[in-house]
């Protein structure tokens, strides 16, 4: 597309820096646009072409223009190739070692940790007692869990091609679909035996259909036929599971002499640990966009993008603190909770300006999940003692029963 211009005097080519004078007797220039290859970069460069007797001269320039244009466009390119190669050479040299960590996932195993603490300190509030014995095979089984959730994950993951390229995959790195798989049952078995013998010595019916009910959600989250991960609906599950099912489950499996009443201190409490939890859920989702749209993956972040998945990550954080507020306000948690949770507000904002930084480098957003995990583990944390200092040092009135 060329536009008619008029041009007296020198003209700058700012790109290169190159002054081309103009006698005045040439008026009459043709002037287009010549945009670099879209791989490279999208400014543009200016070009002139002239239909007067200074013709030649302007020529003689405009070679000049091209040469030092295929020079820089050469060293760009050496560069980009040079970065590219570097990059994939980083990637193809990761060590077994560092593999094996990715695929252990080590942190995520605080959301087996975080919902028994603060569970057994809302027990704490509402009885004073703790079973240190009851929560450490209540943890120990917890942990089997989420490790029959990783190890499940990567098989089924494995079976659609989700996981093709996936180093850190437990089924790639092991090569055995089929060991992986009876492991992550046997462990799951092993679990669920440990939920099962506490849930009878306390005589606690309610406690163990809410872990069964926890333990469903986490199946039909990924395991065929139901695969509602498949349909974006892994958030809400995971809120469930690990919010309202197992976290109050927790609380009612540390009561020893009598069954502990359900009350808006513990739904509270695990709201809030659900709400933490599924932002790190959401948060994975960021570096796999490309692979879950492969296979058919519709996760929150494949239908929003990581622009808008970003902003929903900052609505979600301020959301955490505004409900602490509130629930600290209107008396359902005590004051003390919201002392220690406020304290995690920088904890929240890096969360924020990490996503929002760099939510389009696949590189680094991967590390966004660990983020949020610092959150979830340090709100956790805040959460229960905050639970257990009202027992302590406030005072804080027994909450009533709401069923």
């Amino acid at each position: 597309m060329a536009l008619a211009a008029t041009f007296n005097g020198p003209i700058l080519v700012s790109a290169f820096n190159i002054n081309i004078h103009l006698p005045t007797s040439s008026r009459n220039f043709i002037f287009r646009t010549c945009s670099l290859p879209s791989n490279i970069t999208r400014s543009s460069l200016c070009c002139f072409q002239c239909t007067g007797r200074s013709g030649n001269a302007i020529n003689l320039r405009w070679k000049e223009v091209k040469q030092r244009y295929s020079s820089l466009r050469g060293i760009f390119m050496c560069r980009v190739q040079q970065h590219d190669a570097t990059s994939e050479e980083n990637e193809e040299n990761i060590s077994k070692a560092t593999l094996i960590w990715r695929a252990i996932k080590l942190p995520i195993y605080s959301v087996a940790l975080v919902p028994l603490t603060v569970g057994s300190a809302a027990a704490y509030l509402q009885t004073g007692l703790f079973s240190a014995r009851r929560y450490f095979i209540l943890l120990a089984s917890s942990v089997f869990i989420i490790t029959w959730l990783n190890l499940s994950n990567d098989v089924y993951d494995f079976d659609t091609g989700a996981d093709k390229d996936k180093k850190e995959s437990v089924v790639n790195i092991v090569g055995s679909r089929t060991g992986t798989f009876i492991a992550a049952y046997l462990l799951l078995a092993l679990g669920f035996l440990g939920l099962t013998y506490t849930s009878v010595e306390t005589a606690n019916l309610r406690a163990i259909l809410l872990l069964a009910s926890a333990i469903t959600c986490g199946y039909i989250y990924q395991c065929p036929p139901f695969r509602f991960s498949y349909q974006g609906l892994g958030e809400p599950l995971c809120f469930a599971a690990f919010g309202p099912f197992a976290t109050t489950a927790f609380y009612l499996l540390q009561s020893s002499t009598s069954e502990l009443p359900i009350t808006c201190t513990i739904l509270s409490a695990s709201a809030l640990v659900g709400f933490t939890t599924s932002l790190i859920l959401f948060c994975s989702h960021f570096h796999q966009i490309e692979g879950d749209k492969a296979v058919g993956k519709f996760s929150p972040l494949v239908r929003l993008g990581t622009q808008a998945g970003s902003r929903a990550v900052k609505v979600g954080v301020a959301t955490l603190y505004s409900g602490m507020l509130l629930l600290g306000f209107t008396q359902t948690l005590p004051f003390t909770c919201i002392i220690l949770c406020a304290l995690t507000i920088p904890v929240g904002k890096l969360v924020v300006s990490y996503v929002e930084k760099n939510h389009e480098d696949k590189a680094k957003i991967f590390m966004a999940k660990y983020y949020c995990v610092r959150l979830h583990v340090l709100f956790g944390v805040a959460l229960a003692a905050g639970l257990v200092a009202a027992k302590m040092v406030a005072r804080y009135p027994v909450s009533k029963p709401i069923f």
